[in-house]
Protein backbone atom coordinates (compact mmCIF):
# COMPACT_ATOMS: atom_id res chain seq x y z
CA UNK A 1 0.00 0.00 0.00
CA UNK A 2 1.66 3.66 -1.02
CA UNK A 3 1.43 5.86 1.90
CA UNK A 4 1.86 9.22 0.92
CA UNK A 5 3.69 12.46 2.23
CA UNK A 6 0.70 13.64 4.47
CA UNK A 7 0.47 10.64 6.02
CA UNK A 8 4.24 10.21 7.06
CA UNK A 9 3.78 13.58 7.89
CA UNK A 10 0.66 12.65 10.41
CA UNK A 11 2.45 9.40 11.77
CA UNK A 12 5.78 11.00 12.60
CA UNK A 13 6.19 14.62 12.49
CA UNK A 14 4.81 15.73 15.93
CA UNK A 15 1.38 17.85 15.25
CA UNK A 16 0.60 21.51 17.08
CA UNK A 17 -2.45 20.99 16.46
CA UNK A 18 -5.46 18.25 15.70
CA UNK A 19 -6.15 19.61 12.56
CA UNK A 20 -3.33 21.26 10.53
CA UNK A 21 -3.83 22.48 7.35
CA UNK A 22 -1.90 19.57 5.50
CA UNK A 23 -0.94 21.74 2.54
CA UNK A 24 1.67 20.40 0.89
CA UNK A 25 4.55 22.78 -1.01
CA UNK A 26 6.92 21.38 -3.12
CA UNK A 27 8.64 24.88 -4.44
CA UNK A 28 8.27 28.38 -3.68
CA UNK A 29 9.47 31.13 -5.53
CA UNK A 30 9.32 35.37 -5.29
CA UNK A 31 5.40 35.50 -3.93
CA UNK A 32 3.89 32.27 -5.11
CA UNK A 33 3.89 28.75 -3.58
CA UNK A 34 3.37 25.82 -5.59
CA UNK A 35 1.98 22.28 -4.58
CA UNK A 36 3.25 18.80 -6.18
CA UNK A 37 -0.04 19.15 -8.47
CA UNK A 38 1.27 22.03 -9.68
CA UNK A 39 -1.54 24.60 -8.03
CA UNK A 40 -0.68 27.78 -7.26
CA UNK A 41 -0.92 29.95 -4.50
CA UNK A 42 -0.24 33.75 -3.62
CA UNK A 43 1.80 33.73 -0.62
CA UNK A 44 0.22 36.69 1.92
CA UNK A 45 2.12 35.18 4.77
CA UNK A 46 5.88 34.99 3.63
CA UNK A 47 6.16 32.25 6.31
CA UNK A 48 4.99 34.93 8.99
CA UNK A 49 7.05 37.59 8.38
CA UNK A 50 10.15 35.45 7.77
CA UNK A 51 10.33 35.97 3.67
CA UNK A 52 10.61 39.56 3.35
CA UNK A 53 12.36 39.32 0.09
CA UNK A 54 10.63 36.55 -1.29
CA UNK A 55 11.28 32.89 -1.66
CA UNK A 56 14.34 30.99 -3.29
CA UNK A 57 15.79 34.15 -4.48
CA UNK A 58 18.32 33.63 -6.24
CA UNK A 59 21.24 35.74 -4.57
CA UNK A 60 19.96 34.14 -1.37
CA UNK A 61 20.21 30.91 -2.68
CA UNK A 62 24.06 32.18 -4.22
CA UNK A 63 25.07 33.11 -0.95
CA UNK A 64 23.97 29.69 0.79
CA UNK A 65 25.52 27.79 -1.66
CA UNK A 66 28.81 29.91 -1.78
CA UNK A 67 29.56 29.14 2.27
CA UNK A 68 28.21 25.91 2.15
CA UNK A 69 31.03 24.90 -0.37
CA UNK A 70 33.10 26.51 2.17
CA UNK A 71 32.34 25.53 5.61
CA UNK A 72 29.09 24.71 7.78
CA UNK A 73 29.47 24.19 11.49
CA UNK A 74 33.05 24.52 13.33
CA UNK A 75 32.91 25.16 16.91
CA UNK A 76 29.97 26.39 18.98
CA UNK A 77 29.09 30.27 18.93
CA UNK A 78 31.68 32.87 20.47
CA UNK A 79 34.86 30.90 19.88
CA UNK A 80 35.74 30.52 16.51
CA UNK A 81 36.13 33.72 14.08
CA UNK A 82 34.05 33.10 11.04
CA UNK A 83 33.39 35.55 8.44
CA UNK A 84 29.93 35.24 7.55
CA UNK A 85 28.78 36.44 11.10
CA UNK A 86 31.63 38.95 11.02
CA UNK A 87 30.35 40.23 7.85
CA UNK A 88 26.70 40.51 9.04
CA UNK A 89 27.39 41.60 12.23
CA UNK A 90 29.43 44.58 10.62
CA UNK A 91 26.74 45.54 7.58
CA UNK A 92 23.95 44.85 10.31
CA UNK A 93 25.72 48.02 12.87
CA UNK A 94 25.46 50.41 9.50
CA UNK A 95 21.44 50.37 10.10
CA UNK A 96 21.89 50.34 14.45
CA UNK A 97 21.94 52.87 16.20
CA UNK A 98 25.47 53.10 17.89
CA UNK A 99 24.68 52.30 21.25
CA UNK A 100 23.34 48.99 19.85
CA UNK A 101 26.77 47.54 18.97
CA UNK A 102 27.29 44.06 20.32
CA UNK A 103 25.14 41.60 18.51
CA UNK A 104 24.87 37.87 20.20
CA UNK A 105 23.56 35.62 17.08
CA UNK A 106 20.85 32.90 18.12
CA UNK A 107 18.75 30.38 16.40
CA UNK A 108 15.49 31.49 16.53
CA UNK A 109 13.48 34.35 17.94
CA UNK A 110 12.70 32.21 21.21
CA UNK A 111 16.12 31.87 21.90
CA UNK A 112 16.64 35.39 21.35
CA UNK A 113 13.74 36.29 23.80
CA UNK A 114 15.75 34.03 26.21
CA UNK A 115 18.94 35.41 26.04
CA UNK A 116 17.56 39.08 26.24
CA UNK A 117 15.52 38.35 29.59
CA UNK A 118 18.91 36.75 30.98
CA UNK A 119 21.38 39.67 30.15
CA UNK A 120 18.74 42.42 31.58
CA UNK A 121 18.60 40.32 35.15
CA UNK A 122 22.53 39.99 34.84
CA UNK A 123 23.35 43.28 33.94
CA UNK A 124 21.02 45.20 36.27
CA UNK A 125 21.08 42.80 38.89
CA UNK A 126 17.09 42.76 39.39
CA UNK A 127 14.32 39.90 38.85
CA UNK A 128 11.54 41.68 37.94
CA UNK A 129 10.22 41.31 34.41
CA UNK A 130 7.27 43.16 32.87
CA UNK A 131 5.22 42.15 29.54
CA UNK A 132 2.23 42.99 28.25
CA UNK A 133 -0.97 41.27 27.35
CA UNK A 134 -1.85 39.42 24.23
CA UNK A 135 2.38 39.31 23.68
CA UNK A 136 4.05 37.00 21.57
CA UNK A 137 7.63 36.50 22.43
CA UNK A 138 8.24 32.21 21.50
CA UNK A 139 7.52 29.17 23.11
CA UNK A 140 9.92 28.08 25.60
CA UNK A 141 9.83 28.43 29.28
CA UNK A 142 11.26 31.90 29.93
CA UNK A 143 9.55 33.31 26.64
CA UNK A 144 6.57 31.16 27.93
CA UNK A 145 6.80 33.28 30.70
CA UNK A 146 6.44 36.51 29.07
CA UNK A 147 3.39 35.65 27.00
CA UNK A 148 0.55 37.32 27.75
CA UNK A 149 -2.55 34.86 27.24
CA UNK A 150 -3.08 32.66 30.14
CA UNK A 151 -4.23 29.37 28.17
CA UNK A 152 -1.43 29.15 26.19
CA UNK A 153 0.42 29.21 29.75
CA UNK A 154 -1.81 27.24 32.61
CA UNK A 155 -0.61 23.71 31.64
CA UNK A 156 3.31 23.93 31.94
CA UNK A 157 3.59 26.18 35.27
CA UNK A 158 5.45 26.66 36.78
CA UNK A 159 7.00 29.46 34.65
CA UNK A 160 9.63 32.39 35.76
CA UNK A 161 8.67 33.72 38.74
CA UNK A 162 8.52 37.55 39.76
CA UNK A 163 6.59 38.80 36.16
CA UNK A 164 4.04 41.98 35.82
CA UNK A 165 2.07 41.69 32.80
CA UNK A 166 0.31 45.66 31.72
CA UNK A 167 -1.98 46.39 28.95
CA UNK A 168 0.05 47.02 26.03
CA UNK A 169 -0.59 50.79 25.45
CA UNK A 170 -2.13 52.01 28.37
CA UNK A 171 0.05 54.78 30.35
CA UNK A 172 -1.40 54.31 33.82
CA UNK A 173 0.27 50.76 33.84
CA UNK A 174 3.77 52.68 32.90
CA UNK A 175 3.68 52.54 37.02
CA UNK A 176 4.28 48.92 37.17
CA UNK A 177 8.04 49.45 35.26
CA UNK A 178 9.50 50.47 38.76
CA UNK A 179 13.17 49.95 40.64
CA UNK A 180 12.57 46.53 40.90
CA UNK A 181 12.37 46.11 37.65
CA UNK A 182 14.96 44.24 35.36
CA UNK A 183 13.23 44.99 31.83
CA UNK A 184 10.38 45.75 29.97
CA UNK A 185 9.77 43.07 26.93
CA UNK A 186 7.34 44.51 24.54
CA UNK A 187 6.78 44.42 20.97
CA UNK A 188 7.37 47.50 18.71
CA UNK A 189 4.29 46.45 16.90
CA UNK A 190 2.64 43.70 18.78
CA UNK A 191 1.68 41.34 15.79
CA UNK A 192 -0.41 38.05 17.58
CA UNK A 193 -3.13 40.76 18.95
CA UNK A 194 -4.24 41.26 15.32
CA UNK A 195 -1.56 44.23 14.68
CA UNK A 196 -1.81 46.56 17.32
CA UNK A 197 0.31 49.50 16.90
CA UNK A 198 0.83 52.02 19.44
CA UNK A 199 0.74 56.03 20.02
CA UNK A 200 4.54 57.75 19.60
CA UNK A 201 3.65 59.44 22.63
CA UNK A 202 3.17 55.96 24.66
CA UNK A 203 6.35 54.64 23.39
CA UNK A 204 8.11 57.88 24.17
CA UNK A 205 6.60 58.06 27.63
CA UNK A 206 8.00 53.96 27.74
CA UNK A 207 11.68 55.00 27.25
CA UNK A 208 11.37 57.51 29.79
CA UNK A 209 9.66 55.27 32.27
CA UNK A 210 12.63 52.82 31.98
CA UNK A 211 15.48 55.47 31.90
CA UNK A 212 14.05 56.96 34.80
CA UNK A 213 13.71 53.77 36.97
CA UNK A 214 17.05 51.86 35.48
CA UNK A 215 15.17 49.08 33.69
CA UNK A 216 15.93 47.67 30.36
CA UNK A 217 13.83 48.35 27.57
CA UNK A 218 13.85 45.51 25.35
CA UNK A 219 12.14 45.43 21.75
CA UNK A 220 10.87 42.19 20.47
CA UNK A 221 11.00 43.06 16.81
CA UNK A 222 10.76 39.65 15.19
CA UNK A 223 8.09 40.17 13.09
CA UNK A 224 8.14 43.59 12.79
CA UNK A 225 11.97 44.27 11.59
CA UNK A 226 14.22 43.67 8.50
CA UNK A 227 12.21 46.64 6.67
CA UNK A 228 8.52 44.86 7.53
CA UNK A 229 6.76 48.19 8.63
CA UNK A 230 8.73 50.54 5.42
CA UNK A 231 11.88 51.16 7.99
CA UNK A 232 14.25 49.20 8.72
CA UNK A 233 13.35 48.89 12.44
CA UNK A 234 9.66 49.66 13.84
CA UNK A 235 11.23 51.19 16.11
CA UNK A 236 12.43 54.40 14.18
CA UNK A 237 8.75 55.12 13.63
CA UNK A 238 8.79 56.27 17.32
CA UNK A 239 11.96 58.94 17.94
CA UNK A 240 13.34 56.03 20.64
CA UNK A 241 15.63 53.15 21.10
CA UNK A 242 15.78 50.15 22.64
CA UNK A 243 18.31 48.89 25.20
CA UNK A 244 17.95 45.64 23.91
CA UNK A 245 16.56 44.68 20.39
CA UNK A 246 15.36 40.50 19.35
CA UNK A 247 15.66 39.73 15.90
CA UNK A 248 15.02 36.96 14.21
CA UNK A 249 12.45 35.27 11.37
CA UNK A 250 13.37 37.69 8.24
CA UNK A 251 16.33 38.29 9.72
CA UNK A 252 17.64 34.76 8.26
CA UNK A 253 16.51 35.50 5.13
CA UNK A 254 14.86 32.41 5.20
CA UNK A 255 17.08 30.13 7.32
CA UNK A 256 16.89 29.46 11.21
CA UNK A 257 18.52 33.02 12.55
CA UNK A 258 17.71 35.16 15.59
CA UNK A 259 19.89 37.80 17.05
CA UNK A 260 19.72 39.93 20.68
CA UNK A 261 21.56 42.93 20.63
CA UNK A 262 22.50 45.56 22.95
CA UNK A 263 25.60 47.76 24.13
CA UNK A 264 28.85 45.97 24.26
CA UNK A 265 29.06 47.21 28.49
CA UNK A 266 25.90 45.21 28.34
CA UNK A 267 26.46 42.21 26.94
CA UNK A 268 30.32 41.85 28.15
CA UNK A 269 28.47 41.01 31.29
CA UNK A 270 27.70 37.35 29.62
CA UNK A 271 31.05 36.91 29.23
CA UNK A 272 32.35 36.36 33.24
CA UNK A 273 30.62 35.19 36.49
CA UNK A 274 30.12 32.86 35.08
CA UNK A 275 32.26 32.13 32.37
CA UNK A 276 29.67 31.47 29.07
CA UNK A 277 26.49 32.88 30.64
CA UNK A 278 25.04 32.36 27.93
CA UNK A 279 26.01 29.62 25.07
CA UNK A 280 24.55 28.10 21.93
CA UNK A 281 25.84 25.00 19.59
CA UNK A 282 24.56 26.63 15.95
CA UNK A 283 23.22 30.46 17.37
CA UNK A 284 24.86 32.23 14.12
CA UNK A 285 25.34 29.27 12.14
CA UNK A 286 27.58 30.54 8.92
CA UNK A 287 25.14 29.36 6.21
CA UNK A 288 22.43 30.84 7.89
CA UNK A 289 24.48 34.57 8.81
CA UNK A 290 25.70 34.35 4.92
CA UNK A 291 21.75 34.38 3.99
CA UNK A 292 21.13 36.72 6.31
CA UNK A 293 23.34 39.66 4.56
CA UNK A 294 22.41 38.49 1.38
CA UNK A 295 18.84 39.41 2.48
CA UNK A 296 19.99 42.43 4.06
CA UNK A 297 21.99 43.68 0.92
CA UNK A 298 19.14 42.56 -1.07
CA UNK A 299 16.48 44.88 1.02
CA UNK A 300 18.88 47.68 0.55
CA UNK A 301 20.35 47.14 -3.12
CA UNK A 302 16.57 46.88 -4.52
CA UNK A 303 15.35 49.58 -2.23
CA UNK A 304 12.32 47.23 -1.31
CA UNK A 305 11.40 50.38 2.18
CA UNK A 306 10.50 52.33 -0.21
CA UNK A 307 7.91 51.02 -1.44
CA UNK A 308 5.94 49.05 1.40
CA UNK A 309 3.77 51.93 2.46
CA UNK A 310 2.64 52.22 -1.41
CA UNK A 311 1.84 48.36 -1.32
CA UNK A 312 0.16 48.29 2.20
CA UNK A 313 -2.13 51.71 0.76
CA UNK A 314 -3.10 49.03 -2.38
CA UNK A 315 -4.20 46.74 -0.24
CA UNK A 316 -6.51 49.01 2.34
CA UNK A 317 -7.69 50.66 -0.94
CA UNK A 318 -8.56 47.46 -2.62
CA UNK A 319 -9.62 45.11 0.41
CA UNK A 320 -13.29 47.26 0.94
CA UNK A 321 -16.37 45.08 1.49
CA UNK A 322 -19.39 45.35 4.19
CA UNK A 323 -18.11 42.11 6.08
CA UNK A 324 -14.22 43.74 6.82
CA UNK A 325 -14.76 45.55 9.68
CA UNK A 326 -11.35 47.03 9.63
CA UNK A 327 -8.24 46.91 8.19
CA UNK A 328 -5.08 47.61 11.15
CA UNK A 329 -1.70 47.95 9.32
CA UNK A 330 1.49 49.15 9.87
CA UNK A 331 3.67 48.60 6.68
CA UNK A 332 2.95 45.50 5.46
CA UNK A 333 2.26 43.97 8.45
CA UNK A 334 -2.03 44.16 7.95
CA UNK A 335 -4.69 42.41 9.71
CA UNK A 336 -8.16 42.16 7.72
CA UNK A 337 -10.77 42.40 10.64
CA UNK A 338 -14.57 39.87 10.52
CA UNK A 339 -16.88 39.83 12.78
CA UNK A 340 -15.60 36.28 14.21
CA UNK A 341 -13.78 33.46 13.99
CA UNK A 342 -15.89 31.01 12.55
CA UNK A 343 -16.65 34.08 9.69
CA UNK A 344 -12.75 33.98 9.20
CA UNK A 345 -11.80 30.63 9.07
CA UNK A 346 -14.38 30.19 6.12
CA UNK A 347 -12.72 32.91 4.41
CA UNK A 348 -9.11 31.73 4.97
CA UNK A 349 -10.48 28.27 3.70
CA UNK A 350 -11.65 29.41 0.49
CA UNK A 351 -8.71 31.52 -0.20
CA UNK A 352 -6.77 29.00 -0.16
CA UNK A 353 -9.06 26.47 -2.06
CA UNK A 354 -8.65 29.32 -4.53
CA UNK A 355 -5.06 30.60 -4.35
CA UNK A 356 -3.99 32.44 -1.99
CA UNK A 357 -2.36 31.59 0.89
CA UNK A 358 -3.15 33.55 4.21
CA UNK A 359 -4.16 32.58 8.54
CA UNK A 360 -4.88 33.97 11.66
CA UNK A 361 -3.67 35.87 14.46
CA UNK A 362 -3.21 33.54 18.06
CA UNK A 363 -4.72 36.42 19.93
CA UNK A 364 -7.03 37.78 16.91
CA UNK A 365 -8.53 34.91 15.56
CA UNK A 366 -11.46 36.94 14.34
CA UNK A 367 -8.14 38.66 11.95
CA UNK A 368 -6.93 37.40 8.82
CA UNK A 369 -3.12 37.63 8.43
CA UNK A 370 -1.83 39.78 5.53
CA UNK A 371 2.57 39.83 5.95
CA UNK A 372 3.04 38.83 2.19
CA UNK A 373 7.32 39.46 0.35
CA UNK A 374 7.91 43.28 0.73
CA UNK A 375 8.66 42.70 -2.78
CA UNK A 376 5.19 41.16 -4.04
CA UNK A 377 4.28 42.46 -7.16
CA UNK A 378 1.53 44.98 -7.49
CA UNK A 379 -0.65 42.62 -10.06
CA UNK A 380 -0.37 40.11 -7.17
CA UNK A 381 -1.75 41.99 -4.75
CA UNK A 382 -4.70 43.04 -6.95
CA UNK A 383 -5.27 39.45 -7.78
CA UNK A 384 -4.87 38.30 -4.49
CA UNK A 385 -7.32 40.90 -3.03
CA UNK A 386 -9.98 40.38 -6.05
CA UNK A 387 -9.89 36.34 -4.86
CA UNK A 388 -10.23 37.13 -1.37
CA UNK A 389 -13.50 39.58 -2.33
CA UNK A 390 -14.52 37.29 -3.75
CA UNK A 391 -14.13 34.52 -0.76
CA UNK A 392 -15.69 36.88 1.85
CA UNK A 393 -18.95 37.14 -0.99
CA UNK A 394 -19.08 32.95 -1.19
CA UNK A 395 -18.70 32.79 2.27
CA UNK A 396 -22.30 33.54 3.42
Amino acid sequence: MHISNRQFFLQHIAQTSKEPLLLEIEKASGSLLFTPEGKELIDLIGGISVSNVGHSHPKIVKAVQQQAEKHMHIMVYGEVVQSPQVNYAKQLCKFLPPSLNSIYFTNSGAEATEGALKLAKRFTGRTKIVYCKNAYHGSTHGALSVMGDEYFKRNFRPLLPDVCMINYGDFNDLKNIDSRTAAIIIETIQGESGITVPSIEYMQQLRQQCTETGALLILDEVQAGMGRTGKMFAFEHFDIQPDILTLAKAFGGGMPLGAFIANKSVTDTLTENPILGHITTFGGHPVSCAAGDAALNILVEENLLKTVEQKSLLFEKLLQHKKIKSVRRKGLMMAVQFNSFEENKKIIDLAIANGVFTDWFLFAPECLRIVPPLNIPDNLIEKACSILLDCIDKSA
